[in-house]
């Protein structure tokens, strides 16, 4: 495990899970987490078929595939279209209007106010439906 300090105080933690190790090297990883400040965020997991990092997020499968359907209502998206938590509003032909109606929707759905600047920075599905699931843990 990996620790970056500054100051003296704990700012993060990096703990890497390898496929194979030769000495020192690490010559790939599968699942890399991060903690900050006794919090924890995502963990990243590398897909050994693509090498593209897949972003898990802390939000509970149902509040995923409600947040999913709502975005795919509100921006007319096909049943058979694929759409998961790692699809990108701006993916998805969303522009900023369609973003402030997609949180709307999300805030009238879930019975919770989306901050304007927490509202700025979603740009995926996983990142409204950690967002929900922060507000209304928070809210409880």
């Amino acid at each position: 495990m990996a620790l970056v300090t500054g100051a003296s105080v704990a700012m993060s933690s990096l703990s890497l899970k390898p496929t194979q190790a030769r000495g020192n090297r690490i010559s790939s990883v599968n699942v890399v987490s991060l903690a900050f400040g006794g919090g924890s965020c995502p963990s990243l997991t590398m897909k050994p078929a693509s090498y593209r990092f897949k972003q898990s997020c802390a939000a509970k499968p149902e509040t995923v595939d409600k947040v999913c359907a709502i975005v795919r209502k509100q921006l007319a998206i096909a049943e058979d279209a694929e759409l998961t938590g790692e699809s990108k509003f701006a993916a998805l032909g969303a522009d900023s209007l369609d973003t402030v109606e997609i949180v709307m929707a999300l805030e009238e759905a879930f019975d919770v106010t989306v901050e304007e600047d927490s509202a700025q920075q979603i740009t995926n599905v996983l990142e409204a439906a950690d967002l929900i699931e922060d507000m209304i843990q928070k809210k409880a």
